[in-house]
């Protein structure tokens, strides 16, 4: 049963965050009642132009507030661990930007009160709400690839000019954009992972970090498949274009992002003569899939200024079906997808990832916790098509006549 009143937000942290007050201001089923930044310039600046009443400098007075229904968390990596705890634990619905936490204890804390209270969590991953996501994700479930047989992503950026905590980040730790695609597209979890160190970044950058690594490579054994993937991630001191992309390797069809930001991805198809096996291929936007007020967002950027979206592509249009599907989510009483246990999955991946990379490629097994819901594997062969994941819902509702 959907609700009967709109939802009421908060949106917490507005560096790239503020990107999304003006999806929240057109979506049919939701208020966007409160906005929360540390500096009270910026806060007020922001909150005259768009003309936002509630405004705080301090969480916990978003948190006092007992007409937010869920905060919507975009505050600096080392906050999201504790911020979505305290959300939780005073009564809101959470969503946050990734990755979930930095640490494995503060992911299960998570995901013991999502289970305690029955609220909501869900960790906005861009990603997996991509354009190029959402294409790769409907040809696999239509049976295109055929039978998965290897997955792989890579994110090189280059994180000199970024805000300084970034120097302290390991890169692991902001793993998620290449986990999440290789894991989601089966809707599967990982079972244990092995990464290597590579190379070393310079001092400052080490002693900040903690990490000596240029670059972490990671295998990921899939669980219950028989289906490996590779990941690879770094942040500093390595000569690359940024890049996001994830590579598709199927027994009929395989997918390989482009090179080059700004070029076409490739698709190959089996059994084709050879000079014919390899073909651009342009990918749609899923805007249909959106209600109407907010379609626009999937094509536009507010901030197109921004480093996240310079070197981000404007995140593949996932901004208004992030706060769609976390919406609509509440609105139905079903889980989000990534719901708590997924999330937990997909980031305690790179924690673990890292400790293995400093313990010579050790293997670590994930947490039981983080697999707690039923693990959906590999059914696609010959054309067989598994069920239709959870969050394609109804037809998204229209704008008010």
């Amino acid at each position: 049963m959907k609700s009967a009143r709109p939802l009421r937000a908060a949106l917490v942290g507005l560096g790239f965050g503020a990107e999304f007050i003006p999806i929240y201001q057109k979506h049919p089923l939701v208020e966007l009642i409160a906005i929360s930044r540390r500096d009270e310039h910026e806060l007020n600046k922001i909150g005259d132009a768009f003309q936002i009443e509630n405004r705080y400098t301090k969480f916990e007075d978003v948190l006092a507030n007992p007409d937010i229904d869920f905060v919507h968390i975009n505050s600096p990596i080392g906050d999201h661990g504790w911020m979505s705890i305290a959300a939780l634990e005073a009564g809101k619905h959470v969503m946050c930007t990734v990755p979930m936490a930095t640490t494995v204890a503060e992911c299960e804390k998570i995901c013991q009160l999502v289970s305690d209270t029955g609220l909501k969590y869900m960790m906005a991953e861009t990603v997996v709400y991509s354009r190029e996501f959402l294409f790769i994700k409907e040809l696999y479930e239509k049976g295109e690839f055929g039978r998965i047989q290897y997955l792989q992503a890579s994110h090189p950026q280059d994180m000199d000019g970024w805000p300084e905590y970034w120097e302290s980040m390991i890169p692991m730790h902001y793993a998620t954009h290449v986990v999440s695609p290789v894991l989601g597209l089966m809707d599967s979890k990982a079972e244990l992972v092995s990464c290597f160190g590579s190379g070393r970044v310079r001092q400052d950058i080490q002693e900040k970090s903690g990490s000596p690594f240029a670059v972490e490579s990671c295998h990921i054994k899939v669980a219950e498949s028989d289906v490996t993937a590779h990941v690879w991630r770094f942040l500093y001191d390595t000569a690359r274009q940024y890049r996001e992309s994830f590579d598709v390797y199927g027994s009929k069809k395989s997918f390989e992002w482009s090179l080059v930001e700004g070029e076409s991805h490739v698709m190959h198809t089996a059994k084709r003569p050879e000079a014919e096996i390899a073909e651009k291929v342009e990918i749609p936007d899923f805007a249909h899939r959106l209600p109407e007020p907010i379609q626009p967002f999937t094509r536009s950027i507010v901030d197109a200024e921004h480093l996240s979206f310079l070197q981000g592509g404007g995140h593949g249009g996932s901004h208004p079906h992030l706060i769609h599907e976390f919406v609509d989510s509440l609105q139905s009483d079903r889980d989000p997808w990534p719901n708590a246990a997924t999330s937990a999955n997909w980031t305690c991946v790179g924690i673990l990832a890292h400790e293995s990379a400093m313990n010579g490629g050790e293997a670590r097994s994930l947490p039981e916790f983080t697999r707690d819901s039923k693990t959906r594997v590999d059914a696609v062969e010959n054309g067989v098509r598994p069920p239709v994941h959870a969050r394609k819902t109804a037809a998204a509702p229209q704008a008010a006549s």
